[in-house]
């Protein structure tokens, strides 16, 4: 059994000095690339890699929702995490965190819902047996972690 980690974790990764806007921070749509680069290594666990693509079949996000918490800066090293929090025959629905790798403190989540899809109907699938097997052996590994509080936040603007 492949050991999926209680989070997964990803590589270390950087801040590139082109990812900072005419602000001076970090640009939001680059902590999208973090989390998607980390997601990729995740999920070729489960046997959704690159080279799924050959079977006629992938994933597509279905929505997004990122807190940003912390700045971070051009060449901090972060970490990013993936946690499952909940599958079906077709989705999947996780968690990520992004961390400064060396001080340790809470940067960004991004909470996200995908869909397995047939490339050749053009339309939403069923993921292969296997596939949901390594999914599922995921999902009970990350079944006792504590769930990060901005999952299922609800964004809007508070009145008193």
């Amino acid at each position: 059994m492949t050991d999926y980690g209680r989070p997964f974790v990803g590589s270390i990764k950087t801040v590139e000095d082109d990812w900072i806007d005419y602000n001076g921070h970090f640009n939001m749509a680059y902590y999208g690339v973090l989390f998607d680069r980390t997601c990729d290594e995740a999920f070729e666990l489960v046997g959704l890699g690159p080279e799924y693509l050959e079977t006629g079949a992938s994933f597509f996000t279905l929505e997004t929702h990122t807190t940003y918490i912390r700045e971070l800066h051009a060449d901090h090293k972060v970490k990013v995490t993936v946690q499952m929090l909940d599958y079906d025959t077709k989705r999947m629905h996780y968690v990520q965190e992004m961390f400064h790798a060396d001080e340790g403190w809470l940067s960004a989540t991004m909470e996200a819902i995908c869909m397995h899809v047939d490339l050749k109907a053009k339309k939403s699938a069923p993921f292969p047996e296997p596939i949901l097997n390594r999914i599922a052996a995921m999902n009970e590994a990350h079944a006792g972690l504590p769930v990060p509080p901005q999952v299922g936040h609800k964004i809007g603007i508070i009145r008193k």
